[in-house]
């Protein structure tokens, strides 16, 4: 286990400027604040296995050395709940603390709540993504962390996102663009009869359909290509390729 320091200072300058009859007398008076000091306890990246009983870690937040009282929050990246070791999302908890002075600090903890399936009877599964746009391939939309692919009660499949994480991870542009609601049905993973949902892309808007699903259990590899066309009547396709990362 790690303990990671989180240490900010900051300087706070008060001018105070006193008029007296006609007389005007200027004093600046400076003083120290210390934002709240971190300690994290344990990993601020963690996997965690979907069912299993999750702690928290926590943290310690301290001021010039003194304890200070330390809240906390949590969100899923996909479902917006708070930590659920029985959903499978990413999640971010919050930590925070406030100083005397009002000043509020926080440090955060990512925790990725997964199930790998074993490509034969599911296709469940924490996965790195590769995706090729319209042939063009790059550094940044290789081995992009992570995809997950969930269980929904009714027995079909979900998708993170559609297309791979291009524009979420691999354009850094964060969950907004992501392509939700890729919903797979496992007609039978073992000859890749799927029958997929279409969906759109978030923020973009305009719609995707999903061809050459398959999965190959050997290799621990889904690809499958989403055409998307922009609102604007543009079309894009995504190639991509998920890896199951172990945990």
């Amino acid at each position: 286990m790690k303990n990671i320091s989180i240490k900010p200072l900051i300087l706070l300058s008060l001018l105070a400027v006193c008029f007296v009859g006609c007389k005007d007398d200027t004093e600046s008076i400076s003083r120290v604040t210390n934002y709240p000091d971190f300690t994290m306890n344990g990993d601020a990246f963690i996997i965690h296995q979907l069912g299993d009983a999750f702690t928290d870690p926590g943290v310690m937040a301290t001021e010039a050395g003194a304890d200070l009282d330390v809240a906390s929050s949590s969100m899923g990246t996909y479902t917006g709940g708070a930590l659920d070791v029985n959903t499978s999302d990413e999640y971010h908890i919050t930590y925070s603390a406030t100083n005397k002075d009002g000043f509020a600090g926080t440090v955060g903890r990512t925790v990725v709540v997964a199930n790998n399936g074993d490509l034969t009877s599911s296709i469940e599964g924490l996965y790195t993504s590769t995706v090729v746009r319209n042939g063009s391939a790059g550094p940044q939309y290789t081995d992009m962390s992570y995809i997950i692919i969930w269980k929904n009660t009714d027995g079909t499949y979900e998708l993170s996102d559609g297309i791979g994480g291009y524009y979420n991870m691999g354009r850094g542009y964060g969950p907004n663009y992501i392509a939700p609601g890729m919903v797979v049905t496992a007609n039978d993973i073992a000859t890749n009869d799927f029958s997929i949902a279409d969906f759109g892309v978030k923020s973009f808007g305009g719609d995707c359909t999903t061809s050459g699903f398959t999965v190959d259990a050997g290799a621990k590899t889904i690809n499958f290509i989403s055409q998307w066309i922009t609102p604007g009547g543009t079309e894009y396709n995504f190639d991509v390729t998920l890896t199951q990362v172990a945990f």
